[in-house]
C-alpha cells in the first residue's frame, strides 16, 4: 500500500486493553515487519512503558500519564522497532549487555537501516515532511543499566528481569511471578521467530527457549502479535528446538 495523506496522532496508533492494568498499543500503518507492541502497565506508585514503537509519531501523548507519577520506560532489546520513542521519557532501562548501544542509537544496532530500505516501510505518512530516508532514531542513554535477577517495582508489582538472549545479545523479559504475567519481548512470539539478525545468536536463542519450557505463567505479553498463553508458549519453544539447526 503506498503512504496517502499524513496520519493524526489520535489515529496512528490503535490500542485494546489486554489484562488488568495493562494497555496494548501498536502502530497499524507501519509495515508488518516492524509493527511491535508497547505495553502500558499501570501500577499503584509506577507506571511502566515497555517498548517504545518505532518513534514516527510521538507516543507519550497518547497513553494519557498521569502528570505526577513516574513512568519507566522499559527497552527488551536495541531494535528500531522497539526504541523509537524511547527518548520520550527520562527514566530509561535496558540489559547491560546492549547498554552502550542506547546512547548514540546507531544504525548497526538498531537495525534502522533495515526499516529505512523497506519499500513500503508504512502504509501512509506519518507527518507531511517525513522520507524514510531521513528516519533516525534519537539517542536515549539509558538510566538504569538491567541484569538477570533485577527487580522493578510499581508498588504493587514486582517484575523479574529475565536475560533472554538469541534474537538479540541483550534481549530481556519481565516475569511478574506472582500474578503470572510474563512480558517477553523478542523472545517469543506467534509466527516466524527472527534468529539471522546482526547480533543474533541461533544457540543462545536455543538455551532461551529451553528456559522458557520451565518458566510457569499465565500470560505472555509478546512483543509483536496477539498474547499467548503458558501452553502455546512452550509449543512454539519446543517447535524452535526441534527444527535443524
Amino acid at each position: 500500500m503506498s503512504a496517502t495523506a499524513p496520519a493524526q496522532a489520535s489515529d496512528w496508533f490503535s490500542h485494546e486493553i489486554v489484562g488488568q492494568d495493562i494497555t496494548r498499543i501498536w502502530e497499524p500503518h507501519v509495515h508488518p515487519y516492524f509493527r511491535s507492541n508497547i505495553f502500558n502497565v499501570r501500577g499503584r506508585d509506577v507506571d511502566l512503558v515497555i517498548d517504545a514503537g518505532m518513534g514516527l509519531v510521538p507516543l507519550r501523548p497518547v497513553l494519557n500519564l498521569p502528570r505526577a507519577k513516574p513512568v519507566v520506560a522499559v527497552a527488551t532489546h536495541i531494535h528500531v522497532d522497539h526504541v523509537g520513542a524511547l527518548s520520550e521519557f527520562e527514566t530509561r532501562v535496558g540489559h547491560r549487555e546492549e547498554a552502550a548501544f542506547f546512547e548514540d542509537m546507531a544504525d548497526e544496532h538498531t537495525l534502522a537501516h533495515l526499516f529505512r530500505a523497506q519499500p513500503e516501510a508504512v502504509g501512509r505518512s506519518p507527518n507531511g515532511a517525513w522520507s524514510p530516508q531521513r528516519f533516525r532514531i534519537r539517542p536515549a542513554a539509558l538510566a538504569r543499566i538491567l541484569d538477570e535477577g533485577d527487580m522493578i517495582e510499581t508498588g504493587d508489582r514486582s517484575f523479574r528481569v529475565l536475560h533472554l538472549p538469541g534474537h538479540s545479545r541483550g534481549s530481556i523479559g519481565l516475569l511478574d511471578e506472582r500474578n503470572g504475567d510474563f512480558f517477553a519481548g523478542d523472545a517469543i512470539y506467534r509466527g516466524q521467530l527472527i534468529d539471522d539478525l546482526p547480533g543474533s545468536d541461533v544457540q543462545a536463542y536455543r538455551k532461551t527457549m529451553q528456559r522458557l519450557l520451565q518458566i510457569e505463567l499465565n500470560r505472555a505479553y509478546c512483543g509483536h502479535g496477539e498474547p499467548i498463553g503458558q501452553n502455546e508458549l512452550r509449543s512454539i519453544a519446543r517447535a524452535y528446538l526441534d527444527s535443524a539447526r
